[in-house]
């Protein structure tokens, strides 16, 4: 079953097909994508598409994908979740983002908080990365906020748009959590 997760302003729950319209809100903007290592979505088929792939990859164990969605409002706002899961090696990457509407209101932080906690004490991670490109820099803040550590650099680690850039990485290892 899907865990549905809860914060004081956020549910964090599964995706569905009819969702595909917000999804597509989200990844078909480009201050969205600009720094996600992914094209701009150009219809609705291809956010269908991608809550598939989410789908998919939570039921093959390698990734978990929530709709980000206020209590106040019907609607996702983003997405967050881990990609790259190795149960047998107990990490994986975080990733998220959410509808340009929505920046600067603490959505972000309230989501990567509970996602934490839920990846350590429930998926028994014991280290979550990140991938970052070096100008997000409002995703560099939120990580270091939340205790992570850059670790270094990936050359030419990421394409974007057809070209490659480097991106930084980092690192929360559970031991380091309160």
């Amino acid at each position: 079953m899907f865990p549905l997760l809860e914060t004081k302003r956020l549910i964090l729950r599964e995706l569905t097909e009819d969702d595909a319209k917000d999804i597509f809100s989200c990844f078909s903007n480009k201050q969205v994508t600009r720094y996600y290592g992914q094209d701009t979505l150009r219809n609705v088929k291809q956010a269908k598409d991608l809550v598939e792939f989410f789908d998919d990859n939570y039921k093959a164990k390698r990734g978990i994908r929530w709709g980000i969605e206020r209590k106040e409002a019907k609607g996702i706002i983003g997405t967050i979740g881990f990609n790259a899961w190795s149960t047998k090696h107990k990490r994986a990457e975080i990733g998220y983002e959410i509808h340009p509407d929505y920046w600067r209101q603490g959505y972000a932080s309230e989501a990567v908080s509970r996602i934490i906690t839920y990846g350590f004490d429930n998926m028994g991670l014991t280290r979550i990365g990140a991938v970052v490109f070096p100008d997000n820099t409002a995703s560099s803040t939120l990580l270091a906020k939340m205790g992570f550590q850059k670790e270094g650099v990936l050359r030419n680690y990421m394409y974007q748009a057809g070209i490659a850039y480097d991106t930084d990485v980092y690192a929360l290892l559970q031991e380091c959590q309160n």
